[in-house]
């Protein structure tokens, strides 16, 4: 079985060091996963997400020109698909949220460029409005006793 870049193989981790795992491929090759590619998440300890004798599914992301093979089992990973409408469970990061809700698809670029103009035209007059209120209000500067 020869190995391309892109392709998804299963292997052996076969060592462990801080800055990476190397894997154990089909053919009697091996590769590398740096700990940039364990996880999504950041890793600390490498130990925490991997040990020697693990079976694991890796990506080839590169082979160089002297057979280095460069793998991920982040990549490896298929990314879940979320069903339209659901949310996300935990925090809601800006990543999360779905900026296309009113269905902007058929929409030609000046017609969202007007959307997007309008939209912040009438949040700026809110916030206009909101701040006017704040100074009608309140104490006023002046040499008078309170």
């Amino acid at each position: 079985m020869s190995l391309e870049k892109g392709s998804i193989v299963d292997g052996k981790v076969t060592g462990v060091m801080p800055f990476g795992a190397f894997v154990s491929l089909p053919d009697n090759q091996s590769g590398l996963v740096h700990i940039s590619e364990i996880t999504k998440e950041y890793v600390k300890d490498i130990n925490d997400h991997i040990k020697q004798g693990d079976e694991v599914k890796v990506k080839v992301i590169d082979i160089d020109k002297n057979g280095k093979i460069n793998l991920s089992i982040r990549q490896a990973k298929e990314p879940v698909k979320k069903q339209k409408g659901e949310k996300p469970a935990g925090p809601v990061r800006p990543a999360d949220i779905d900026w296309f809700t009113k269905n902007d698809e058929d929409l030609s670029f000046e017609d969202k460029l007007s959307r997007f103009k309008k939209d912040a035209d009438e949040k700026m007059l809110a916030l206009k409005r909101s701040n006017e209120s704040k100074r009608s209000g309140g104490y006023h500067r002046g040499g008078g006793t309170y």
